[in-house]
């Protein structure tokens, strides 16, 4: 296996999954991006970290990215000597806007792309399914993989996953807080069962959701019905479902955006609606290219940690 000389780029998106009934399945890339450039050396791991979790995130091979890419280099063949690795955060840690997803994402790719042939060695399905493994469930690597409005699923083989065209009238809100939540103990809020009617309900609005994002998103609100996680992770985030439920009340189709605490607003908001201080306000745009990888160090606007990405 030869590793390839030069630095690596790639440009990973944040994601929001679930969509409210598409609990572990349904997803989508936003314009809000993490750039993070590798490359191999002569020894030990450099992680430089400018931007959102800078000073917080751990370095060496305890950083996400360096564990991503460690676990690619025994897929593709081989270990380097060493690493560096620079990376530009924009997306909010532990928010609900995939920011683990990006970094075990850009991780496989970086990894794959400093080997001289490693598109071979693992190719788009291998590292989708090498990403979903390592993030637990594929509803936000494959976003952020693919672009767009993406519905993935398991088999026994292992992940797999579809990228749909999203309506043009779909234009994402996302409303930030302050504080974080973590996927792990959202996800113990959640019971072993749910009632037959519950289910079958929320399976309908998920079929319901496909047509609404990429056919008629008049229908989004109906669509966004989901009684499979929300209300029970609802006493762990009450700011959360609190601004789920009046901006829903104002007919826009809001949903808890992955295990939370963000919420992603589907449909437009209304102009005088008024969340409170608490929360940043953003308007996204959709990704629809998913991640991409580039040769070369970061440029200059790459390095600034707020030029990708529009926020209001």
């Amino acid at each position: 296996m030869t590793f390839t000389s030069g630095p690596v780029r790639v440009r990973v998106p944040a994601t929001s999954a679930n969509l409210g009934p598409g609990f572990d399945a349904l997803g989508l890339a936003l314009g809000l991006h993490d750039d993070v450039a590798a490359e191999v050396t002569a020894g030990g791991v450099r992680v430089a970290v400018t931007g959102e979790g800078a000073g917080e995130l751990p370095d060496g091979d305890r950083h996400l990215v360096v564990t991503a890419m460690r676990a690619a280099f025994d897929v593709l063949g081989a270990q380097p000597a060493g690493l560096s690795l620079e990376c530009v955060n924009r997306i909010p840690q532990a928010r609900g806007l995939g920011s683990s997803s990006a970094a075990i994402v850009a991780g496989v790719l970086l990894a794959r792309a400093l080997v001289a042939d490693g598109a071979t060695r693992l190719d788009d399905a291998a590292a989708l399914r090498l990403a979903s493994e390592l993030e637990g469930h594929p509803d936000n690597v494959a976003p952020c993989l693919l672009g767009g409005f993406t519905v993935a699923w398991t088999e026994p083989a292992g992940a797999r996953a579809v990228s749909l065209p999203v309506a043009a009238a779909v234009r994402p809100t996302v409303f930030v807080p302050g504080e974080r939540g973590l996927t792990s103990v959202a996800r113990a809020a959640l019971p072993a069962t749910v009632p037959h009617g519950d289910a079958a309900l929320t399976a309908g609005r998920a079929a319901l959701l496909v047509h609404a994002l990429t056919a008629d998103p008049g229908l989004l609100l109906p669509a966004t019905v989901d009684r499979l996680h929300q209300d029970y992770r609802a006493a762990g985030m009450p700011a959360t479902a609190a601004l789920v439920s009046a901006l829903r009340a104002a007919g826009v189709a809001a949903v808890v955006s992955g295990a939370g605490p963000t919420v992603l607003a589907l449909s437009e908001v209304p102009a005088g609606f008024d969340a409170g201080t608490d929360w940043r306000r953003w308007e996204l745009p959709i990704d629809v290219s998913g991640a991409r990888v580039a040769r070369g160090r970061l440029g200059h606007a790459e390095r600034d940690p707020v030029a990708a990405g529009r926020k209001s």
